[in-house]
């Protein structure tokens, strides 16, 4: 019997140190370190997709804001300058008016006449005026693309007037500082 307990005594002694004595081998190290990595995964892909997301959300916020202030832009463009053609078409009346009273002024025409003419003509002026349409000046004042349409250019009749407006066909007019009718001038040369 005792030869059989020192062979159980042996065995339970082997069992007990092999449980003891962890095995590192090559296989058993990458499986703890592919476990350690599945349990990182996760959380990485996560950490990703959430970045991503939230990469995402915050360009469509981004666009969203940028449309809504475009919008908001063009709504009061359009609320600012909503009359342009209605004033644009009125603009030839307001030349025939000023070449009326030009031509009545230098014929002889009643002063009740007269006086018709320049109150239609002045209320047509403060409608204008009501609705911020202003008219240009124009002569003496440098030729610039941006405001004048130069129809011909002239010798200058002074040195100082060299690139400068002579004189004005066609006044020009500005609708909340947008030009609405080029003036059309004769420039200096």
């Amino acid at each position: 019997m005792n030869k059989k307990t020192t062979n159980a005594e042996t065995e339970v002694k082997d069992v007990k140190t092999e449980q003891q004595e962890p095995v590192l081998d090559n296989q058993t190290t990458q499986e703890a370190a592919e476990t350690t990595e599945s349990a990182k995964d996760p959380i990485k892909e996560l950490t990703e997709k959430y970045d991503e997301l939230n990469d995402t959300y915050l360009r469509l916020r981004a666009d969203f804001d940028n449309y809504r202030k475009r919008t908001l832009k063009e709504k009061a463009e359009l609320i600012k300058n909503g009359g342009e053609t209605a004033l644009t078409s009125l603009l030839p009346i307001i030349d025939d008016f000023e070449r009326a009273i030009q031509v009545m002024s230098q014929s002889a025409v009643s002063p009740a006449e007269m006086d018709g003419i320049n109150l239609i003509y002045s209320k047509f002026q403060a409608y204008l005026k009501q609705n911020n349409v202003k008219q240009m000046e124009c002569i003496g004042k440098p030729f610039d693309v941006e405001f004048h349409e130069a129809l011909t250019v002239v010798p200058a009749p002074q040195e100082e007037m060299k690139g400068k407006i002579i004189d004005c066909i066609q006044q020009g007019y500005i609708l909340n500082d947008k030009v609405i009718r080029f003036a059309k001038v004769i420039v200096g040369e």
